[in-house]
């Protein structure tokens, strides 16, 4: 089969940022005095809770399981005593049901073991039970559970997996750092899901940007194994799967389809180090890498901190904000959340903190739309944002339907380029939520 390695149409050049952070190793941020854990923290349904106020929990231990098959389960990322299970903010800016954990101040934080066998003697739906069962979700952002993509239907040969060590949104460089400082990690759990999806061919997509990432990825290339790394052009969004997909294979997922409809599997570097991990450790998914970074932050770093950490806490420990400081972003500029409480927890899907200062945020006045098809020019799949945009302002959802408003990424290139900063790509996001809602009621 063919490597295309050609770019993709539209998209958008937004300066990466990436230097604040892209040189500084991954260190371990201490433990919280509390930790707030969401049980809904994945696509698909939340877990459910097993824990009530006052238990005593271990670090790794379950305290939700997984309600159904897109489900995952939650383990406590540290040690303490439960304080609470009750309503807590949540990064996408709504409330949701958490576990509040007072931690242990003289706590040892040794993890719980958990029997987990060795992946060689394992079947395909062993392997899969064991990711579901540690609770890894794709650490790219839609924290989409991996044990799902692990599992494609048996009339939909799987021929390519795709690593998406691309990392295209600005400022972020978690996936970065990973690449760079454990590839043999990143080649461990490509060998474990290559076995698991009964693909014999692999490819890393890395922007080449990340010159070292790619370079110590070929230094530590697998002898057994077809895997290559193949430098993409710098543009964004690059790591969009069906981005990648065309870029690698030349094929493009149609309209409503998923990326095992054309023979291909897409997993972030992320989560596939991660996977390795709970073969290689037995430990579930409680911490991950985050990049805190912008010129509102102290000390840009890249942590390891526990899953469900508070954001007062992860700044506190970078230094502290700015006199500046305009506007916190869980994830990258392009695609993140804004988060107006410091209580808010970073949970596994959050790739990055964000703190912009008040040169950086977008003046906030917009203007009529002006027919200057900027956006066209942007949009990665072909969408018309203008028009979609006044559909979205009058709320005539089913016309921006017809019009194929479900294909959107929300990856927010129209919004870049609008000269008038109509607020495009959250106008979609609202109208796509309205439509869910409408669809299940």
């Amino acid at each position: 089969m063919k490597l295309f390695g050609v770019t993709f149409r539209h998209g958008v050049h937004p300066p990466d940022s990436k230097g604040l952070t892209d040189a500084v190793p991954i260190r371990r941020m201490p433990f919280p005095d509390r930790i707030a854990l969401p049980l809904r923290q994945h696509a698909g349904k939340p877990a459910r809770c097993l824990v009530e106020k006052g238990d005593r929990v271990e670090r790794g231990d379950k305290i939700a399981e997984a309600d159904g098959f897109v489900s995952v389960p939650i383990h406590a990322s540290a040690a303490g005593t439960v304080a609470a299970v009750e309503w807590w903010p949540h990064p996408d800016g709504s409330m949701a049901e958490t576990v509040v954990i007072d931690v242990e101040r003289y706590s040892p934080q040794i993890p719980r073991p958990r029997i987990v066998p060795r992946w060689e003697g394992l079947s395909p739906e062993a392997v899969r039970a064991a990711v579901q069962e540690a609770g890894v979700v794709g650490l790219g952002g839609a924290a989409f559970p991996t044990h799902v993509k692990l599992s494609p239907p048996e009339d939909l040969p799987i021929e390519w997996l795709l690593v998406n060590g691309a990392e295209c949104e600005p400022y972020l460089t978690t996936d970065h750092r990973t690449m760079v400082e454990y590839p043999e990690r990143v080649h461990f759990g490509i060998r474990i899901m290559m076995q698991c999806l009964g693909v014999e061919r692999a490819v890393i997509g890395v922007e080449k940007n990340k010159p070292d990432a790619i370079a110590e990825l070929e230094r530590t290339l697998p002898g057994d194994l077809d895997v290559s790394v193949m430098p993409l052009t710098v543009k964004y969004p690059q790591g969009a799967e069906k981005m990648l997909i065309e870029v690698v294979t030349g094929r493009e997922v149609p309209s409503g389809k998923l990326p095992m409809h054309v023979g291909a599997v897409v997993q972030n570097v992320g989560s596939i180090a991660t996977i390795a991990e709970v073969f290689e450790t037995g430990l579930p998914l409680i911490e991950r890498v985050v990049t805190v970074t912008g010129p509102g932050v102290g000390k840009p770093s890249n942590l390891i901190v526990p899953v469900g950490t508070q954001l007062q806490d992860v700044l506190d420990f970078c230094g502290g904000v700015t006199d500046d400081a305009a506007e916190i972003v869980f994830g990258g500029p392009m695609m993140g959340t804004s988060q107006p409480d410091m209580r808010t927890p970073l949970i596994k899907g959050t790739t990055g903190v964000v703190v912009l200062t008040e040169a950086e945020v977008k003046p906030k006045q917009t203007y009529p739309c002006i027919k200057c098809g900027h956006c066209l020019d942007a949009c990665p799949v072909f969408l018309n944002p203008s028009e979609l945009g006044i559909l979205a302002q009058a709320g005539r959802y089913d016309e921006m339907e017809e019009r194929h408003l479900m294909d959107c990424m929300l990856c927010g290139c129209c919004s870049y380029v609008c000269p008038s900063n109509i607020p495009l790509s959250q106008m979609f996001a609202l109208s796509k939520n309205a439509l869910r809602k409408r669809q299940a009621a």
